[in-house]
């Protein structure tokens, strides 16, 4: 009877652990991956509202792929060289992707104390011999 006790004792939390690992895991390769397509995906985008959206594509791509959902996540855009707009020439984009994973079996009443933030973030230039102005004047 000891032995059963024990042993259940041991076991249901290092399944609660091996399980929330996983969530916490799968955030973390949705998080990269969005990030690197959406700067990508933005770098070699048309125009700024066209890069926008495809930024928020791949992230709802990534969320979907990994099963997680999409009012935990947030992008943020940033360009470089500051003070310049969003894909100048020989520029570079860089996006950040926040993750909110919450536990598993956490009461909603824990809100976020019972959750896990995970991020990514990636960086891609836009080519020096991007027309992006030509077009648009």
């Amino acid at each position: 009877m000891e032995f059963i006790t024990v042993g259940l004792v041991l076991l249901v939390p290092l399944v609660y652990l091996i399980v929330a690992l996983s969530e916490i895991q799968a955030a973390v390769l949705a998080a990269d991956g969005a990030a690197v397509q959406a700067a990508k995906s933005y770098a070699r985008a048309p125009d700024d509202a066209t890069g926008r959206a495809r930024v928020d594509d791949a992230l709802a791509l990534a969320l979907a792929d990994f099963g997680l959902d999409r009012s935990a996540a947030s992008a943020q855009l940033r360009c470089l060289p500051a003070g310049l707009p969003c894909g100048q020439r020989a520029g570079s984009v860089s996006v950040r992707i926040d993750i909110l994973v919450a536990l598993p079996l956490m009461p909603d009443v824990v809100g976020s104390w019972g959750a896990v933030p995970v991020s990514g973030s990636a960086t891609a230039p836009v080519s020096r011999f991007d027309d992006r102005d030509s077009e648009a004047g």
